[in-house]
């Protein structure tokens, strides 16, 4: 956090959250199902919903759903009723739900600026947590965060579910195998493209949404006032009242599964730049076209990060480049592995010529990460299985997707100083 938020101390909600006591999940039989309730019913909390029932359904009944907006509140009762097979309660007031003292499991899958306020008072209302990424809106709410998830008994799970995707598993296995050799460098890259016709993030609004349907002070939360918009509502993350932009719905993803697969935590520096160069003519305020520049400090060890929304070639994915090989993972569905190449005039050493190519393709490999990555924070609570991306971890991540932005937004130079908890410009 900057040297003047931490002269002020900043404790905040973390101070609240303590004063409420330890988080107390109530006793449970071995054959119990989890009760889940679903703060966040929009594309995201949708899509959860789906792979929580298809890749733990055994383990969990969804009882309570809750979102701003009533069409989404419905669609959502509906899929509970589908493929659950009962009624779920409704809420258009997240408080309310977490008030259900049957709730063990809240799925927060909201806006990013409401993580930090919601991931509270779940915490403070006993409930173990899947908190969709990034951990916070701010570098400063996620250290208020990270400190209230230490004095509780929560169990938090962050949605950094590449951790938990078995092609980033190998490729890990193979980087502490030696596989590649030494890796000081990383390429990370992000692309995409759509039609004129359909602009970035431009996602589609409901026919029928309107100040009646839409709850916009449910929305704004901390957020800045202003009226009523449904382009910000329902493309919230085109704005920096409520998005990151690239830094903390990409690049996040990035930097975490580096850090995994290189076993590294957070950089010491980030340089950024980029604008609004393929969607222009509109309100938005993040960029579509975004590079990146990370060093850790005192590991000799740079990321070479970049997205653009112009062109969707390449996809996306991270190349491990090694001094004796390269392992790719793209799309969160291929997996390749090349042998390091000398050139004509440089043979190559025995043991890096007797390495074979390798390509590896699991389709729909994502889905099953998502689905493994929830059934991780339920055999977590039972005692059965150790967190894959608890509150320190997600802080790590995104503490890189916020120095990015930071660095964009002030045209500087960005340090973290990870013992002081601080970050400077040059």
């Amino acid at each position: 956090m900057s040297e003047e938020l931490t002269r002020r101390g900043f404790m905040g909600s973390a101070s609240a959250a303590l004063a409420m006591g330890p988080a107390v999940v109530p006793a449970r039989g071995a054959n119990d199902k989890f009760n889940v309730g679903f703060i966040g019913a929009g594309g995201r909390g949708y899509y959860l919903m789906e792979r929580l029932y298809q890749g733990s359904g055994p383990m969990v009944k969804v009882t309570a759903v809750c979102d701003a907006y009533t069409g989404r509140l419905a669609r959502a009762k509906d899929r509970v009723q589908t493929m659950g097979g009962n009624v779920p309660a409704t809420y258009d007031d997240y408080r309310r739900l977490l008030a259900d003292k049957s709730i063990d499991v809240v799925v927060i899958a909201t806006p990013e600026h409401l993580h930090h306020e919601m991931a509270i008072a779940a915490i403070q209302a006993g409930k173990n947590i899947y908190l969709e990424k990034p951990l916070a809106h701010t570098i400063e709410e996620g250290e208020d965060l990270l400190r209230a998830a230490r004095a509780s008994k929560s169990v938090i799970q962050v949605g950094t579910q590449n951790r938990s995707n078995s092609l980033y598993i190998k490729a890990k296995e193979m980087v502490n195998q030696g596989m590649i050799g030494d890796v000081h460098y990383v390429r990370a890259f992000w692309y995409r493209n759509s039609l004129d016709t359909s602009p970035a993030w431009r996602y589609e609004i409901p026919a029928d949404a309107n100040p009646q349907n839409t709850d916009w002070e449910a929305f704004l939360g901390p957020a800045p006032q202003r009226p009523f918009s449904k382009e910000r509502f329902y493309q919230w993350r085109l704005y920096w009242d409520y998005s990151g932009g690239i830094s903390t719905d990409l690049l996040v993803h990035q930097t975490d599964i580096t850090n995994f697969v290189c076993g590294k935590t957070v950089p010491g520096t980030c340089m950024a730049s980029g604008g609004i160069y393929r969607w222009t003519g509109d309100d938005r305020d993040v960029p579509d076209t975004f590079s990146a520049l990370y060093e850790y400090p005192d590991s000799r060890f740079h990321i070479n990060y970049s997205c653009y929304f112009g062109n969707q070639h390449f996809g996306y994915g991270e190349q491990f480049c090694g001094n004796e090989g390269t392992i790719e993972v793209n799309s969160r569905q291929y997996l390749y592995f090349w042998p390091e190449s000398f050139g004509p005039r440089i043979p190559t050493p025995a043991r890096i010529a007797a390495r074979k190519p390798e390509e590896l393709f699991l389709k729909d490999n994502d889905h099953r990460a998502v689905e493994a990555h929830l059934r991780n924070l339920l055999e977590a609570i039972q005692g059965k299985a150790k967190l894959v991306a608890p509150p320190e971890v997600g802080q790590q991540a995104a503490i890189g997707g916020h120095l990015a932005t930071l660095s964009y937004r002030n045209n500087k130079k960005i340090y973290w100083d990870d013992r002081a908890r601080m970050y400077h410009f040059t």
